[in-house]
């Protein structure tokens, strides 16, 4: 009842405002379990992507969403079960992972969809990073569900980081034909499987975005460009320095009138 109340304040308005279109909605089922795996642009994608389907997509949130003391703590963890998300405890990484695989299980028990983002986490810059094989790969072999390849497309353009305002603009949404994994099943194991699992959903979804492929994972970038703009700062700290310094000693040299 919650997920169908969210659904219409939420997702009504944000189909209004927004206009995504949409692009293979025929290829997910009307009924039994399923997985969406996309890539990931922006924190809106969980709630663009449920809002064009008729059946409830499930995601996994991290659990800080679910126990904030309070009563903002209580509004914000309301809406992120209204809207389908699973609390899953991120502090230790193995932990993490084996609680997001059962999570994912679960639901495709019920036959639901599940939804997953392979890259682990938002891409940085707009391109497509390697997907991780640990959670995909795993579900999908141990449930022998489909995958559907999932491309969102220009939501990173409505609202870019650090922008308060999110900008109207149509963003797109492409839905691929169903992979089917279960030759692989009892493999689960195997992580040369769960890399070709891995790679061959990644190989759909850049065909579906249009993304440019990048062949490393999207945290390994997020620090290499957080420690290149740490080294550009500091550069530009030492440069001004040294121009203050320059102009002191211009000063002391000059000789008086």
């Amino acid at each position: 009842m919650l997920y169908g109340a969210m659904k219409v304040s939420i997702g009504g308005p944000l189909k209004l405002a927004f206009r995504p279109w949409v692009e293979g909605l025929e290829n997910v089922p009307a009924e039994g379990p399923a997985i969406l795996a996309s890539n990931h642009l922006s924190f809106s994608d969980s709630f663009f992507l449920p809002a064009v389907l008729d059946r409830k997509v499930t995601f996994i949130a991290k659990a800080e969403y679910f126990t904030t003391p309070g009563l903002k703590g209580r509004l914000t963890a309301a809406f992120f079960k209204g809207v389908g998300q699973l609390p899953v405890d991120r502090s230790g990484a193995r932990g993490a992972g084996e609680a997001a695989i059962k999570s994912g299980i679960e639901v495709l028990e019920r036959g639901e969809l599940f939804g997953i983002y392979p890259e682990g986490t938002r891409s940085p810059d707009g391109r497509l990073y390697r997907g991780k094989p640990g959670g995909l790969a795993r579900v999908a072999l141990a449930t022998g569900a489909p995958v559907i390849p999932v491309a969102m497309i220009d939501t990173e353009k409505i609202q870019p980081p650090g922008k308060v305002m999110p900008k109207l603009m149509r963003p797109g949404i492409r839905i691929g034909k169903p992979l089917d994994f279960r030759r692989y099943r009892g493999m689960e194991q195997d992580r040369f499987v769960l890399r070709a699992v891995t790679d061959e959903v990644m190989y759909e979804i850049m065909k579906l975005s249009g993304q440019e492929y990048v062949d490393i994972y999207a945290t390994a970038a997020k620090r290499q460009i957080a420690e290149a703009a740490k080294a550009e700062k500091q550069a530009h700290k030492e440069a001004e320095q040294a121009h203050k310094e320059e102009r002191k000693g211009a000063v002391r040299e000059r000789p008086d009138s």
